[in-house]
């Protein structure tokens, strides 16, 4: 009816990339008769039906009918709309398999714990962000400022009810959670996935719903809303998106004809033992295609700037998490999962084909080489790739007492040995913030003042460190306590001056990202990068340069990790003139001390540190401070 034989060749061959035009529940006019078009694949079913309160949820009213050898079964279904529930009541020819399993296709579903998937016409909704859409590539660039705010949507903030503390829904997130964003100068909003999902501790990484948001915070369309105006608001909306795994609940793809159809069979390829999840079986084509729909899905329907994949080293390592003898090698004797890679290579020219201007991120964790290069020179087709390990370098060494620092200096130093081999995101993400992990701010050593100082120093080195930014949600207001997807951020911490502070500290840090090319522009190559002096171990101070594509265009960074005050510290600069101080993180509007060099300093002709030139500064206690040649100074002088 709605495939054509066309359509049965491609899937078939996995290279389907929008089978959400064909399959699952589609409102449709047929020979001038409204209602919906059914379609599913599951060729092992001896007899597949649609069940709904259209008929009684009764397997024998509707029976669909097979589309050949292809494995797909439809049925047009008259009179039904949107809104209403329906399943798929499944007969499978082995093992006397009977089960009423959800669309894997819906576009929406019921709110947990009922699992019923939900008609909805995705062509009614009127988009207002063709501004956006039709300028979103300069925004996206891979030397365009890209500050992520990492949000989980059902622990950002609530609303208190008469019946309690509820969720925000999509369409509040967007009337506040978008403008809160734009105010602190983020470009992006990356959200923890919101496809279906039954279990809210799994926080949308255990999916059942691959084309469907969660019903949690509202319909499609309020979804579609939230986007809207965040393109409206001159933001980008990232999608995590989990396509490594998938639960093993029983209204879902697990065993879904009876055999199993999505996941492999043998438990050493076919499930996470850690996680009590199964993996898809990315040698079967259908597979594929259906993953690759999904990714396409939101891309077209919803408008979705950047895909983040999730737990990417689980997709490429057979042996991920398990010991000898649990997994079973390649056929070459190796480790490395051949169907997966090959499906993310397949993943990202499909997104980057149909989509040139969307970003794909990776959450890999290994050394995995050319993660975010092109497939044709042999990469996995990322644009880029999630530093971990710098990540773990910077909070091991922030959270030591400075008077350690000293002997951990290559901790500071040790990701510029690698930091242009990707593109990559530099993140203090939702995993760094759970789990006994401690908040942010309670990872910082020392008394109240110097917990403070510390993160403002880590977050003015992140911000100055070449890479793009990521901060989850609470990390910007100084939060005591590690996330809790159960209740909302502190918010009443804004209360008291120091958190205040902190706040404003990170939206200054935005501002002044965004307005420097030198932060930007050449994140991913040593010409947009100099050291000036990181051997000075003793003093836990480094220094560097930052260039943009003008090479002239600079901001020289000097950052003090230890709380003694350096008064008459010499720094090599490479020009002569007036050095501003463009930011200074102990100033007191910070929440600092307000220890700096009055607004800059001028230079000496003092050779220093292999530079022509010299400035004499005060670096505050564990403080960072950005400065910049004066181009006006220096012409009047």
């Amino acid at each position: 009816m709605i495939c054509t034989d066309f359509d049965l060749q491609l899937f078939g061959e996995g290279t389907h990339c929008r089978l959400y035009e064909k399959l699952g529940a589609r409102v449709i006019e047929h020979a001038g008769i409204k209602g919906v078009c059914f379609a599913v694949w599951a060729p092992n079913a001896e007899r597949l039906s649609v069940v709904g309160d259209f008929n009684h949820w009764d397997g024998r009213r509707h029976p669909m009918r097979p589309r050949g050898g292809s494995g797909l079964w439809e049925i047009f279904i008259p009179g039904l709309q949107q809104g209403d529930l329906y399943k798929f009541e499944v007969k499978s020819r082995y093992h006397g398999f009977l089960a009423v399993k959800s669309d894997p296709y819906a576009h929406l579903s019921e709110m947990r714990p009922n699992t019923s998937s939900v008609i909805w016409d995705l062509s009614r909704y009127e988009w207002h962000d063709q501004k956006w859409m039709a300028t979103r590539k300069q925004w996206q660039g891979l030397n365009s400022p890209i500050a992520i705010y990492e949000v989980h949507p059902g622990s950002w903030k609530r609303k208190d009810d008469p019946i309690g503390m509820r969720w925000l829904s999509y369409r509040e997130l967007a009337d506040e959670l978008v403008p809160y964003v734009r105010e602190m100068g983020y470009t992006h909003i990356e959200l923890l996935p919101i496809t279906e999902h039954p279990f809210d501790g799994s926080w949308g990484y255990q999916s059942v719903g691959y084309f469907a948001p969660t019903s949690r915070f509202g319909s499609p369309d309020d979804f579609r809303y939230f986007v809207d105006k965040a393109h409206q608001a001159g933001i980008g909306v990232i999608l995590d998106w989990a396509g490594g795994h998938f639960p093993k609940d029983g209204h879902g793809l697990s065993f879904f004809d009876g055999t199993c159809l999505y996941e492999h069979e043998d438990p050493r390829k076919g499930e996470h033992q850690e996680w009590g999840t199964l993996i898809y079986n990315f040698g079967r084509n259908e597979v594929r295609a259906f993953l690759l729909s999904s990714a396409v899905f939101w891309l077209d329907k919803y408008h979705v700037d950047g895909l983040r994949v999730d737990a990417v080293a689980s997709m490429l390592y057979l042996d991920y998490s398990r010991q000898p003898g649990e997994w079973i090698p390649n056929e070459f004797g190796g480790h490395e999962n051949l169907e997966a890679v090959a499906f993310i290579k397949q993943f990202n020219e499909v997104v980057h084909l149909e989509y040139p201007d969307v970003l794909t991120f990776a959450e890999e964790s290994t050394a995995w080489p050319q993660v975010s290069r092109p497939t044709y020179l042999g990469g996995l087709g990322f644009d880029l790739k999630w530093n971990m390990g710098w990540m773990h370098d910077m909070l091991e060494y922030m959270e030591k007492d400075p008077v350690h620092r000293r002997y951990h200096q290559n901790n500071l130093t040790f990701s510029l040995l690698y930091a242009f081999t990707e593109n990559f995101v530099l993140p203090f993400s939702h995993d760094e913030m759970v789990h006994g992990k401690g908040a942010m701010l309670s990872k910082m050593p020392g008394e109240y003042w110097q917990k403070f100082a510390n993160l403002r120093a880590l977050y003015g080195y992140m911000y100055a460190h070449p890479g793009k930014k990521l901060l989850f949600m609470g990390g910007e207001i100084g939060q005591w306590s590690e996330w809790n997807h159960d209740w909302q951020l502190d918010w009443a911490l804004l209360d008291h001056d120091y958190h205040r502070k902190i706040q404003a500290y990170v939206k200054a840090l935005n501002k002044l990202y965004i307005e420097e090319p030198a932060l930007y522009e050449v994140d991913f190559s040593w010409e947009g990068f100099q050291w000036i002096n990181f051997h000075d171990v003793d003093q836990s101070v480094v220094s560097f340069i930052r260039r943009a594509s003008d090479p002239s265009d600079f901001v020289q960074t000097v950052a003090n990790f230890t709380p003694v005050p350096r008064d008459g510290y010499r720094l090599g600069v490479p020009v002569p003139g007036f050095y501003r101080e463009l930011l200074n993180s102990d100033a007191s509007c910070f929440g600092g001390g307000d220890l700096g060099n009055a607004g800059g300093r001028y230079c000496e002709p003092t050779p220093w540190q292999g530079q022509q030139h010299s400035i004499l500064l005060t670096v505050p206690p564990l403080a960072v401070v950005l400065l910049k040649p004066d181009k006006e100074a220096q012409s009047s002088a």
